[in-house]
């Protein structure tokens, strides 16, 4: 058994002590600032289901919003975001954001025309807007549903789903997501999916990284990572070091 392995193992084994931890963090948060509850936003991802799932148990039903937010969003991440609602007694609601993308999309192309990465970007922008708008509503708190492997290479939208008042999730690594995901009960579909920000159609995190989820996480982990890899990891955490630290003021 290499480190890697040997690690995720004794992650494993300390999983209850984790899971209570974060649910603690959760339930501090919000009835610490006396707010009403949570308010996630669901793709039909591991992340988010995670995320969703530690704030019912902290929480209870009645007391968290998961919204689905889709923007021409693909069939399966539809599914999988109702198979989880069944599986961890979400209340799910759904915001369909594809009229406000195509009119905002539109307007925007008159000044200069988006590449499909902008156009992914401002998705997730929209619907942080939404996540907003719930939550001042409701008296809510906004969950971002980044993990420590996004975050370190700035896998995730400024002003998007890097957005948000707590995170619950942000020192798991991928690897230790699906960990616990196989604990709260998680769906087996949204388990062994092919992890997307559902940014365009086809669009993955690992073809658009140029590296597996499996090479980052060793590399957090462990500090091994083959050399290729390892200048691709470094490369992409240093040019988004923006995105991690506060608005520069003077």
């Amino acid at each position: 058994m290499d480190k890697f392995e040997e690690y995720l193992l004794q992650y494993e084994e300390r999983l209850e002590e984790d899971i209570a931890k974060r649910v603690a963090f959760i339930r501090e948060q919000v009835d610490g600032q006396k707010l009403g509850g949570a308010v996630v936003g669901i793709s039909g991802g591991i992340d988010s289901a995670v995320t969703a799932a530690l704030c019912v148990r902290a929480l209870g039903k009645e007391r968290v919003i998961g919204v689905w937010m889709p923007a021409y969003s693909q069939a399966v991440h539809a599914e999988d975001s109702r198979k989880l609602a069944e599986a961890i007694d979400l209340n799910l609601v759904t915001v369909d954001l594809s009229k406000a993308y195509d009119a905002a999309v539109a307007e925007i192309s008159k000044v200069l025309e988006l590449d499909d990465k902008t156009k992914g970007n401002t998705k997730a922008r929209l619907r942080m807007t939404t996540l907003y708008a719930i939550a001042n509503q409701k008296g809510y708190l906004v969950i971002d549903t980044c993990n420590r492997s996004e975050v370190y290479v700035g896998y995730m939208t400024k002003g998007g789903d890097g957005l948000a008042d707590i995170n619950p999730v942000a020192s798991l690594t991928k690897h230790e997501v699906r960990i616990m995901a196989r604990q709260l009960g998680i769906p087996e579909s949204i388990l062994t999916k092919a992890p997307s920000a559902d940014l365009w159609a086809g669009q993955t995190d690992e073809q658009e990284m140029g590296f597996t989820y499996e090479d980052l996480d060793r590399f957090l982990l462990t500090g091994e990572a083959n050399p290729e890899a390892k200048e691709k990891i470094e490369y992409l955490h240093r040019i988004s070091e923006h995105k991690r630290r506060a608005m520069p003021e003077i």
